[in-house]
């Protein structure tokens, strides 16, 4: 039987070891890509959210995504269904990126729904990224400018 080996962490578990660019997508073995996000990352939610912001507005949604995650596994379980539509904003916005606007609309309308709930936890502006979420969503149709559309995750 021909088995194709697959990269491995250091923990033995498959991770595909292919670089890949700013907007997540794998690139081919040896290419020069963008420096993959660490997991399991703990952070401060103003850490969280100063990493996140610096991704959004380098145009990197998927690695932002990536920072929300480790904040929606790691933090405290009245908090992750805010950083898990965190980090379904910030994929909504990848996929968009990415041309397919009808999956990036569907996370943004679910990242928005998911966060409404909270307030403003961390001077979090959740009411303006859940507006901003749902407009982009309902006007979706193109591929999208990742940086040209970054939110600010904070009130000002």
């Amino acid at each position: 039987m021909d088995r194709t080996r697959r990269d491995r962490d250091a923990e033995g578990r498959a991770r595909n070891a292919r670089p890949r660019d700013g907007l997540g997508r794998p690139l081919p073995y040896g290419r020069a890509g963008v420096e993959r996000q660490p997991e399991g990352v703990e952070r401060t939610p103003e850490e969280t959210l100063r990493e996140a912001q610096r991704l959004l507005d380098s145009g990197m949604p998927f690695h932002a995504h990536e920072v929300f995650e480790d904040a929606w596994k790691s933090g405290p379980e009245r908090e992750r269904e805010l950083w898990r539509g965190l980090a379904q904003l910030a994929v909504g916005l990848t996929h968009a990126a990415r041309g397919n606007t009808a999956g990036g609309a569907r996370l943004l309308l679910r990242g928005a729904d998911r966060i409404g709930a909270y307030g403003t936890p961390y001077g979090i502006d959740v009411p303006g990224l859940a507006a901003w979420a749902r407009e982009l969503a309902g006007r979706l149709d193109g591929a999208v400018d990742p940086a040209a559309r970054a939110p600010r995750l904070r009130l000002p």
